[in-house]
Order: structure tokens, then C-alpha cells, then sequence
């Protein structure tokens, strides 16, 4: 993770910029008062009258110092402060991305969502207006409490104590504050998880009539966040009434003892209008202190958030040097592999077979016997606890992953469409690089493109958010499309027909059939999806229970045969 040093280092000069239009602003607003003195001092009480016109032309030039300076401070601290924001959400959606699978299993997207714009908006304000005004604050003081010592260092003990007692205050408060905006922000990405997640199934929520579970569900994480933000504006507004009660009396105090002073002819009468003028130009950042340690407690704790997503690393991990292959042919050999994940059981348990180029092979199983662990595997979403996985004779964590990936087309089982155009999906392997001709002919090849043209805008047609307004079978259909466009040497199909009729399947059954020179993983239930593969895997609790052809399997009489019967016996026996 890049420190924050890093980022205004690389906006040195801006913020320079900035800092330097600040200092102006504010030395010109404190040499105000010191025009107000020689006013009191040499014009109405000196009775110098030739003073009076520069004297005012020199408030009016302050004034229009002010607002251009102060113009360029604002723009500029805006201006970086929008700039690092917008790079550190950048690098953080970046690190995101690089993040292995095994962290978006125990990941809410809820959690990330909030740490990818409501963290990093916090830190934006701290790096912005917050970061500008404790600057402009602490300068602001510094000046004031110069100036008023070079007028009457008695007096000037006042201020400095209140100043001292608001500091100390301001501390404390933020200490206090610290620990609630950790909570604020835990629950924040607890509420947007909650959110997120009922809104993505808003459909089976209506479906099961759960929306009273669903709202009270969420109603709990909201009265939770209530609970701690109001629990951190208890905390602000037992020490802010402070603030504004050392302000209020400041002034007060300073006439009163300044007018003591001025009695006993120790402070002039334009000294002590100056004076008051300074305690009430010192009031302000009193008053904005409390508002700052507020502020500045949020930027800290979601800085804090964000590190710890800085802290995971991914587990896949590529070597500095990787192999890159000319050519990649689709040869896929598993030697002895076995998975499992972190606190869980063995998923697959010494798989071994081998898939010369431009052959297929079929894998069936029941649900939970790591039929798509194996894919995983394969492209390195996961890695092997033991054994080897081979592509083209080389281990898959020598390769580029770019180039192992790159290699294969997969065609989940959980089928996501992103909410864009159909032809935007369907480019999505190798987008820029397929043609409108190929879009045409890999959607045709899935069975796609007859559905597609009876749309009104056709492959230009938006699809909703994760393809809804799309049946399962039309989804899956694009899908494949998908994965055909992209035209890899290996083409991976996990239960990716089921939602299909039987016509449609055979249909596209026979495009891979013609697909030469690709090698095909089929992962089904159904054994028409897989009766053709040149070697057929039956898993069984993580290991091959039985391999072969399916006339081989059919001939043991084994799993593959009971769910060859459960499939078509009542057919063969002549029921249907």
C-alpha cells in the first residue's frame, strides 16, 4: 500500500501551491486589525485626517487580496485532495482486483463497497477541506498570538490559555471519537452488505413473501448504525458546548481587562480595539476544532479500513519470470491433485487424467463431488494443495496467468451478465479484437442469435442488471456465446445446458462436436452432454469413482449406469 506520503509527494507542488495561497489569505486577514489600530490611534484620536484614505485603501486592497487567495487555496486543496482520492481509489479497486478467490469467499461485497467509496471519501475530506483548515487554524493562531503579544503580552496570556484548554479538548475528544468511528464504519459495511444482498435477490425475496424478515433484518443493522452515530454525537456534544462557551467569553474577557489596561494607560485605545478584533478573529478555529477532531477521528478510521484490505496479499501468486508459451496447443494433464480449502474437508482427492489436444472430456457427479473445483484449478482461481496441474507439458504455476486464463474459455454454472449491451457480453473475452461477423456467428453456434434478432434493438439491446428480463436458458445461451467468440484452445462447460431444452442442447452439442483443434471440458448432469466425450470421469466425495467411454461405462454397470437409467429407463423400458 502506498503511504499518504507517497500520494502528496506526487502533489508536492499543488499542495505548495495551496498552502502558500492560504498563508497570504490569512496574513492579509490578521493585518486588518492593525489597520484598524492606526485608524483609532493616528485618525480619530491623532486627528491625522490625510492618514484616513490610505489607510482605507489599504482594507479594500486586504479585501481583494483575501478573495483571490483565498479563491486559489480553496480550488487548489479541492483540486489535490480530489486528484489523491480519485488515484487511492484507483490503486485500492486495483489491489482489489489482484486478490485471490479464497478473500471473496469470506468478503462481503458489501464490506468492499464501502471501503472503495465511503472510506475513501472520507479520507478524501481529510486530505482536503479537513487537512486545509487545521493548517489554516494552527497558522491562524500562531499570527494572532504574535500579534497580540507584540501589542500587550498581559493580555495576550488570556487567549493563549483558552487556546491551550480548546487544544487539550480537542485531544481528548478525538480519542474518544476514534474508537466509535471504527464501530460506525464496521456497521456501515454491514448495512451496505444487507442492502446489496437484498436488492440483488429482491426476486426470490418477493418469490418466498419474506420482505417483513428482509426489512426487519435490515432495520436491526440500521437502528445499529443510529445507535453509534448517535452514540458519537453524544460524545461531540459533551465537549463542543466548550468550544463555544470559551469563544463566547474571550471577547468579553478582553474588553474588560483591556479596558483595565487602557485605564491605567499600560494599552493604547487602538491597541485595544485591535485587540478585540483579534479575540474575535481567534474564535473561529476554537469554534472549528471541535468540528476537526470530528472530521479528522472519520478520515482515521476509514484509513485504517482501508489498510487492512492492504494488509491481505493475494495467495496466487505469479513468478517474477513466468513461462510464456508460442503457441498453446490444450493439453491438459492433472497428476495426483487433492484441494481443500482453509478449515474444510478434502474437496478432491488424487485426481488424475489427461485430455490431448482437441479432445473432450466429460465429468459428471453428484452435486458437492468437486466437479468444479477441478475448473478452478485449472484456471488457477485456486491452487492445488497437492499434486500437479500441466498445460502443454508445463506446471499451470510456471505460466503467465494472463497468458493460462487467456487460454481458456469457461462457461460458469452461475451464469453473470453484466448490465450492458448483448454484444458488450458477448465481446467481453476479447473485447476490441471480435468482429460484429464473429459476434453473429458465435451467437448463432449457441443458439443465440434467433432470439436475439427478434429483439427490438437486436445486439445492441441492454440487458438488466446480472441479465434480468432474460430467461435461464437465454442467459446461458450468451454465455456460451461468450466463451466461442473468444476462440481459445480450451473451452470449459460447467452444467452450462441445463436450463436448456433438449433440441437446443443437441443443437449445440453438435457445434462442439465440429469445434477441432479445441479441447473441451464438460462438466454435467446430464449424460446427453457428455455421452460423446472421449473419456468420461465419474467423481464420487473427491476422487474418480469411474473413467471411460460411455459404452464402458454403461458395460461396468456402475454410477454412471444408475444415472443413465434414472435419465432414460423409464424411456427404454418403453413407459414414456
Amino acid at each position: 500500500m502506498k503511504k499518504l506520503s507517497v500520494y502528496l509527494r506526487q502533489h508536492a507542488f499543488g499542495y505548495l501551491l495551496g498552502i502558500a495561497a492560504m498563508l497570504i489569505a490569512v496574513s492579509l486577514d490578521l493585518l486588518s486589525p492593525q489597520l484598524t489600530r492606526r485608524i483609532i490611534d493616528d485618525v480619530i484620536v491623532g486627528g491625522q485626517l490625510q492618514k484616513l484614505m490610505p489607510l482605507l485603501g489599504g482594507i479594500l486592497g486586504i479585501a481583494v487580496g483575501r478573495f483571490v487567495f483565498q479563491y486559489i487555496k480553496e480550488y487548489t486543496f479541492d483540486k489535490m485532495s480530489v486528484t489523491i482520492a480519485t488515484d487511492m481509489r484507483r490503486d485500492l479497486f486495483s489491489h482489489i482486483q489482484s486478490l485471490s478467490t479464497e478473500f471473496f469467499d469470506r468478503t462481503q461485497t458489501g464490506e468492499l463497497m464501502a471501503r472503495v467509496k465511503d472510506d475513501i471519501d472520507n479520507v478524501w475530506g481529510t486530505l482536503g477541506y479537513v487537512g486545509m483548515l487545521f493548517m489554516e487554524v494552527a497558522y491562524h493562531v500562531t499570527v494572532i498570538l504574535f500579534c497580540m503579544y507584540s501589542l500587550n503580552w498581559k493580555l495576550a496570556v488570556l487567549p493563549t490559555c483558552c487556546m491551550i484548554f480548546c487544544a487539550l479538548l480537542a485531544i481528548f475528544m478525538e480519542k474518544k471519537l476514534g474508537q466509535v468511528y471504527e464501530e460506525i464504519s464496521e456497521e456501515n459495511a454491514a448495512l451496505n452488505s444487507v442492502a446489496e444482498e437484498n436488492l440483488a435477490g429482491v426476486r426470490t425475496v418477493k418469490a418466498f413473501a419474506r420482505e417483513k424478515y428482509e426489512i426487519q433484518k435490515f432495520l436491526s443493522h440500521n437502528r445499529r448504525y443510529y445507535d453509534l452515530n448517535m452514540k458519537q454525537s453524544r460524545i461531540f456534544v459533551r465537549y463542543s458546548p466548550w468550544f463555544s462557551l470559551v469563544s463566547k467569553l474571550l471577547p468579553l474577557l478582553v474588553l474588560l481587562i483591556g479596558g483595565y489596561l487602557f485605564m491605567r494607560g499600560e494599552l493604547s485605545l487602538g491597541s485595544l480595539g485591535a485587540f478585540v478584533e483579534y479575540s474575535n478573529n481567534i474564535i473561529w478555529p476554537m469554534e472549528m476544532l471541535g468540528w476537526l477532531s470530528n472530521d479528522f477521528s472519520s478520515g482515521v478510521g476509514s484509513y485504517r479500513k482501508i489498510k487492512r484490505i492492504y494488509d491481505v496479499k493475494p495467495v496466487i501468486l505469479e513468478k517474477e519470470k513466468p513461462v510464456v508459451l508460442e503457441q498453446v496447443k490444450g493439453d491438459i494433464r492433472f497428476e495426483d491433485v487433492s484441494f481443500h480449502k482453509a478449515d474444510m474437508h478434502e474437496i478432491l482427492q488424487h485426481i488424475s487424467f489427461h485430455v490431448e489436444p482437441g479432445k473432450t472430456v466429460g465429468i459428471m457427479g453428484a452435486t458437492g463431488s468437486g466437479k468444479t473445483s477441478i475448473i478452478q484449478l485449472l484456471d488457477r482461481l485456486y491452487d492445488a494443495t497437492d499434486g500437479a496441474i500441466y498445460l502443454d507439458g508445463v506446471n499451470i504455476r510456471d505460466l503467465s496467468l494472463r497468458q493460462l486464463r487467456g487460454s481458456i474459455s469457461t462457461v460458469m454454472q452461475d451464469v453473470f451478465l453484466f448490465s450492458d449491451t448483448i454484444l458488450e457480453n458477448v465481446v467481453l473475452g476479447k473485447k476490441g479484437r471480435v468482429s460484429s461477423l464473429e459476434v453473429r456467428q458465435a451467437s448463432e453456434a449457441a443458439q443465440a442469435a434467433e432470439f436475439i434478432e427478434q429483439l427490438d434493438s437486436r445486439y445492441d439491446t441492454v440487458i438488466g442488471e446480472r441479465g434480468v428480463g432474460l430467461s435461464g436458458g437465454q442467459k446461458q445461451r450468451i454465455s456460451i456465446a461468450r466463451a466461442l467468440a473468444k476462440h481459445t484452445p480450451v473451452l470449459v462447460m460447467d452444467d452450462s445446458t441445463s436450463a436448456l431444452d433438449m433440441e437446443t442442447e443437441s443443437a449445440i452439442q453438435q457445434t462442439l462436436k465440429e469445434l477441432s483443434g479445441t479441447t473441451k471440458i464438460i462438466i454435467a448432469h446430464r449424460i446427453s452432454a457428455v455421452r460423446h466425450a472421449d473419456e468420461i470421469l465419474v467423481l464420487e466425495d473427491g476422487h474418480v469413482a469411474e473413467r471411460g467411454t460411455h459404452e464402458e461405462l454403461l458395460a461396468r454397470q456402475g454410477l454412471y449406469y444408475k444415472t443413465y437409467q434414472a435419465q432414460y429407463g423409464s424411456w427404454l423400458n418403453g413407459e414414456v
